[in-house]
């Protein structure tokens, strides 16, 4: 978590005032957002669009001021997490359950901070399973048409029940092993229908950051 954590902080350093930010979600954003809060309460002045209801509830906690979508045109600096980057800087995000709205965000930002442990960094992407957001209605037949794809899905759980996202959807974690063409999978999967979106990040991380054991941190170069 240190190294999360210390990741996190330098990619505040972005923030200046009167910016509009994304706020990411999972345990690496977590960290990002309480020093956004605390520099709030030192005098920061910026406004802010979470990307899930936890990240709101957080920011509110912290008195981060929140804006909607309607109210903007596009977010300046968007901070937030992912479970693998390749060295071509594709992610795959999600494991949080929050994609779709973190993909959103981040198509709306100039520049989107990606940071990580130094774990997360892979020559290929796919050894995490690449989270799909589908939509309830037929998700059976989605679900079989990501089986011929050789995706290996595996619909969420939260307990014994469904785990539903903040939109109300479901998601399949798929097993790939590996992804040697991560641009031409998004187009692939996205051409689905019942499928909302997916993982895959591709082209959009202008900086990354990552965090190691030893307490060093980095900005990648790609």
């Amino acid at each position: 978590m240190e190294s999360k954590k210390l990741a996190a902080e330098k990619a505040v350093e972005f923030v200046k005032d009167g910016m509009i930010v994304g706020l990411g979600t999972g345990s690496t954003a977590y960290f990002a957002i309480q020093k956004i809060g605390q520099k709030v309460k030192e005098g920061l002045s910026i406004r802010a669009i979470a990307t899930s209801n936890q990240s709101e509830e957080l920011a509110k906690e912290l008195g981060i001021p929140l804006l909607p979508f309607a109210d903007i045109d596009e977010i300046d600096v968007t901070i937030d997490g992912a479970d693998e980057v390749d060295a071509n800087w594709n992610l795959i995000k999600g494991g949080g359950g929050a994609l779709l709205r973190e993909k959103i965000v981040a198509a709306a930002t100039k520049q989107l901070i990606i940071i990580v442990d130094g774990s997360k960094l892979v020559k290929e992407l796919g050894k995490f399973p690449l989270p799909v957001e589908i939509i309830p209605f037929g998700y059976e037949m989605t679900i079989r048409k990501l089986q011929k794809l050789g995706a290996e899905p595996v619909l969420r759980k939260a307990g014994d029940e469904v785990y539903v996202t903040d939109n109300g959807n479901y998601i399949a974690d798929c097993h790939l092993g590996s992804i040697a063409q991560p641009e031409e999978l998004h187009r692939m999967l996205n051409l689905i229908p019942g499928i909302v979106d997916n993982g895959l990040f591709i082209d959009m991380a202008a900086v990354v950051i990552a965090g190691y054991a030893d307490g060093s941190v980095r900005q990648l170069e790609k």
